[in-house]
C-alpha cells in the first residue's frame, strides 16, 4: 500500500461453497485474497450472502479504511435468474456493514460473467462452471443464452448432482437394491458411520450443500480404482452437462465457429469427468477452444471491476 490517495478495486466472486474477495491496484495486479462462506442467495437467502461478502472484503480490506476504492464488481449465484430486483437492496446493505468503501462504482451481477472473464479476455463464448452447482452462459454480440444452473434439484453434472447420485448408489446396495461398490466402504469410512441407517443419519442433519458435493469427490477417487459405478456416475454427469452447453452453443450458433469455452469449478479436477464432456461437445463443435481456468476466479470480478 503506498498511500491512502492511491485508488484501488474490489473483485468478489460469490459461490455456494465460498466467496472470495480480492484487493487489487488499477493494474488488476491482486494485493490480497480473502475466503468466507457461501453467498448463494438461493441457497442461503439474501442476507446471509450480505454477510459473507461483507465478512470477505473486510477481510481483504485488513482494517485498511482510508484507501480509496475506485470500482467494485462483485458476483453472485443466481442473482441474474432470480434475485435481479435485489441488487440495489444488496448494495443499500453493504453500503451500511461497510461506510466508506463504496464511494465509488459499484455493479452486482453474475457468477458466471465473473467466470467467464477469468478465463478470457473476449466478450463472445460460453462459460461453463460446475462446483457445488452447475450451470451453462454464453454470449454473442447482444445475445445471450443461459441453460441449467436451477439449484439442487437441477444442477446435473455439479458435484452435487454427483454426490447425490452416490448416495442413491450406496444405499441401494446397502439395501439389497442395487449392485455392489467401492463407493460404500469408501463412503461409510470418509464420515465415520456405520450401514445405513447411520449413513442417512449423518447426511440429514447436515446442511445438504456442504455435505452432499463431498460424495463427488470420494466418486471420483473410487473410479480410478476402476469401480464401474462410480465411473458410470461420473460419465453420466458428463453427458448432461454437455447437454447443457451443446444446447446453449446451438442457440447461439457457435457450432462451426472458433470460440473460448471456459470451464470453472472443482468438477473439472475429474479426469473420467473432463475427458467425457469434451468428447461429447467437440463432436457438436470440432472448432471449440476448451479454456479451464487454473487459478482464483476471482481474477475474473477484478477484471470487470477494472471495466468499471
Amino acid at each position: 500500500m503506498k498511500s491512502a490517495n492511491h485508488q484501488f478495486i474490489i473483485g468478489v466472486d460469490g459461490g455456494g461453497t465460498k466467496t472470495t474477495a480480492a484487493l487489487a491496484g488499477g493494474n488488476c495486479r491482486i494485493i490480497k485474497t480473502f475466503q468466507s462462506g457461501p453467498s448463494s442467495p438461493r441457497n442461503v437467502g439474501v442476507e446471509k450472502a450480505v454477510e459473507n461478502v461483507t465478512l470477505a472484503i473486510k477481510g481483504v480490506m485488513g482494517g485498511r479504511r482510508k484507501i480509496k476504492i475506485a470500482s467494485t464488481f462483485i458476483g453472485l449465484p443466481a442473482v441474474t435468474e432470480e434475485f435481479s430486483s435485489q441488487k440495489g437492496r444488496i448494495i443499500s446493505a453493504l453500503k451500511k456493514k461497510i461506510p466508506g468503501i463504496f464511494r465509488g462504482k459499484v455493479r452486482i451481477d453474475s457468477d458466471q460473467e465473473v467466470a467467464f472473464r477469468a478465463g478470457t479476455d473476449k466478450k463472445d463464448g460460453v462459460v461453463v462452471i460446475a462446483g457445488t452447482g452447475a450451470v451453462v452462459r454464453g454470449w454473442k454480440g447482444e445475445a445471450q443464452a443461459h441453460c441449467s444452473g436451477w439449484g439442487w434439484l437441477d444442477d446435473e453434472g455439479s458435484a452435487f448432482y454427483v454426490g447425490h447420485k452416490t448416495f442413491q448408489a450406496v444405499l441401494k446396495e446397502l439395501d439389497g437394491r442395487g449392485p455392489a461398490t467401492k463407493l460404500t466402504k469408501a463412503v461409510l469410512k470418509k464420515f465415520c458411520v456405520k450401514g445405513e441407517r447411520g449413513l442417512a443419519r449423518f447426511v440429514y442433519s447436515r446442511n445438504p450443500s456442504e455435505v452432499i458435493p463431498l460424495l463427488s469427490v470420494i466418486c471420483d477417487e473410487v473410479s480410478k480404482r476402476g469401480d464401474k459405478g462410480a465411473r458410470t456416475i461420473l460419465k453420466d454427469a458428463a453427458s448432461e452437462l454437455a447437454l447443457s452447453i451443446n444446447t446453449v452453443v446451438g442457440e447461439l450458433k457457435f457450432q462451426r465457429s472458433r470460440f473460448p469455452l471456459v470451464m470453472v469449478g472443482g468438477m473439472f479436477k475429474s479426469t473420467i469427468f473432463l475427458s467425457e464432456l469434451k468428447k461429447k461437445v467437440r463432436k457438436k463443435s470440432p472448432r471449440v477452444e476448451f479454456i479451464r481456468v487454473s487459478g482464483k476466479p476471482v481474477i475474473g470480478a477484478v477484471r470487470l471491476a477494472s471495466e468499471l
